[in-house]
């Protein structure tokens, strides 16, 4: 595999990388609709644009979780189709990740999201 000669080619590899999520990884899909969902949940509640900004830091670390997860399993899948415990142990470690910082991102959203909410619906929390 040849070294990207130039900025525009580097972008091309990196936008390829992103296609092949987008059309191939299920879970990478629903984070991304999540994140969207998030988005504009963020603005009809009228999130501030600090707290926007950890909405998009959020999103984006899942984002780039799922991706790390998905080189490693192909990366896993280039050297070896049949079980091997280790193999097993690397993509259940890259999948755990992934389940860490999912979880985080839900805490934080809904430290994000519910004084917003308890407004809008007149509850005192």
């Amino acid at each position: 595999m040849k070294k990207a000669s130039s900025f525009r080619e580097s972008f091309g590899y990196a936008c390829r990388g992103l296609l092949h999520c987008l059309r191939h990884e299920r879970n990478f899909r629903v984070h991304l609709v999540m994140g969207c969902a998030a988005f504009l949940l963020g603005a009809v509640l009228g999130l501030s644009g600090t707290e926007l900004a950890v909405l998009s830091l959020l999103v984006a670390f899942v984002l780039f979780a799922e991706m790390i997860n998905t080189a490693l399993e192909n990366l896993v899948d280039l050297f070896t189709r049949e079980y091997h415990p280790l193999a097993a142990v690397v993509k259940d470690v890259a999948a755990g990740a992934v389940l860490i910082v999912c979880v985080i991102a839900v805490v934080i959203g809904v430290l994000l999201f519910a004084p917003h909410l308890a407004e809008l619906l007149q509850i005192n929390l």
